[in-house]
């Protein structure tokens, strides 16, 4: 096995390593070659310093990567993204992955944010008993759950309204700054949720190859932007699922309109917009705790849980 960090030139083995591990493990987390291709040009990412991949010859058998994140509030909450091919587990990779990734995220993340505290965070789906195992001996502990959340298309769809004074258009430039505002605004209150600059926006949200903007859209009140939902589109996940599934990446509502309607408004608008556009299902990421109530709000318009995570974190002590 060869050890040493990824490359740009490393974009179709290593999806070719997601879609075995997604094959195995069920994640819902499938990346096509251009998706990865974006991931690796990203400028979060160190390839040099803050990636580690086990080569054997030209299958990537394990990887590591630690991007930083776009701000840091106080604490630098540093994802750790990684995965050892269902082929090579229960040899020492993952350990060796685990054990790199503690050690060198203190330096990554000194560059990026001098002197910040540094937490590390990685997620593990439910069925994955291995890694819980893994990253509960290397010191890790849980500290919050998630859900995937999925509805069919097919059927009656919650009716579309908007509530008196608001309303729904299809995000355009001219609307971006106003949705990232929003969302900014919405997610000071979420756990774990960091601040988007506008490059990190642009690069990520608005301005990446998965974005829809004609699937996405903004909520309006007197000509300001109160509301957002933003859809992403992955072929690699719509090819293994056979279905086209339109994901609602971010929504997001600001906190003095809350509880008016707003979200729902978006959802239904998007729903039946979503089929229009010939997406069969859709889908969304959500904290199980989180405190607006978002849960109940999917609930009501059809979503239902397919699949939880644990987010595990672990404090790095400087030196």
């Amino acid at each position: 096995m060869e050890w040493g960090p990824l490359t740009r030139e490393d974009a179709r083995p290593l999806a070719e390593l997601w879609a075995a591990m997604e094959a195995e493990d069920r994640m819902g987390m499938l990346y096509g070659v251009d998706d990865v291709a974006e991931h690796l040009s990203s400028e979060l990412i160190d390839l040099a310093e803050g990636t580690l991949a086990a080569r054997d010859g030209d299958r990537i058998a394990a990887f590591g990567s630690l991007p930083v994140r776009q701000s840091a509030d106080g604490v630098h909450l540093m994802h750790i993204t990684g995965g050892v091919h269902p082929s090579y587990r229960r040899q020492g990779l993952g350990r060796r992955v685990i054990d790199w990734c503690v050690q060198t995220a203190p330096e990554v993340s000194e560059k990026a944010y001098p002197g910040v505290p540094l937490e590390l965070q990685l997620d593990v789906y439910d069925g994955q008993p291995g890694l819980t195992a893994l990253v509960e001996q290397a010191g890790f502990a849980p500290v919050r759950t998630f859900a995937r959340m999925e509805r069919s298309l097919a059927g009656d769809l919650p009716a579309p309204g908007s509530p008196d004074g608001v309303s729904i258009a299809t995000w355009s430039p001219e609307l971006d700054d106003g949705a990232r505002h929003v969302r900014n605004e919405a997610f000071r209150d979420h756990w774990g949720s960091v601040q988007h600059t506008p490059e990190s926006w642009r690069a990520l949200i608005s301005g990446s190859r998965n974005f829809r903007p004609e699937s996405s859209f903004v909520a309006l009140a007197d000509g300001r932007a109160v509301g957002v939902l933003i859809t992403h589109f992955f072929e690699a996940r719509a090819a293994r699922r056979g279905e086209r599934q339109a994901w609602i990446q971010i929504i997001a509502t600001l906190r003095e309109w809350r509880g008016k309607g707003v979200a729902s408004a978006l959802i239904g608008h998007a729903l039946a917009t979503f089929r229009d556009q010939g997406y069969e299902s859709t889908g969304l990421g959500v904290d199980a705790h989180n405190p607006t109530g978002a849960v109940r709000v999917y609930s009501r318009a059809g979503f239902e849980i397919a699949k939880r995570s644990t987010t595990y974190a672990l404090r790095i002590k400087r030196a």
